[in-house]
C-alpha cells in the first residue's frame, strides 16, 4: 500500500495510549495509526466512493454552476 509522509499533532495521552497499542500489536507507530484512522473512519460512516464517482460529481457541478450563469445572464 503507498504511504504519504504527514505531520500530526496528537494530544500527550492519545500518543502515549498509541505507542503502547502499536507496541503490544508487533506495529509501528505509524502502521497502528493507519489501521485506526481506517477503521475509525469506516465506523463512523465513511465509505470510498466508487472509481469515476469523483468525476462525475465534478462534470455535474460544472453543468450546475454553467446553468446558474445562465440563468444570471438572462435575468441581465
Amino acid at each position: 500500500m503507498a504511504t504519504r509522509k504527514v505531520t500530526l499533532s496528537l494530544d500527550v495521552s492519545a500518543i502515549e495510549y498509541a505507542e503502547r497499542a502499536a507496541k503490544a500489536h508487533g506495529l509501528s507507530l505509524s502502521s497502528w495509526l493507519s489501521k485506526a484512522a481506517r477503521r475509525e473512519a469506516v465506523r463512523t460512516g465513511y465509505r470510498a466512493r466508487p472509481a469515476g464517482a469523483v468525476e462525475s460529481l465534478a462534470l455535474a457541478d460544472e453543468a450546475e454552476v454553467a446553468a446558474a450563469q445562465k440563468e444570471l445572464r438572462a435575468e441581465g
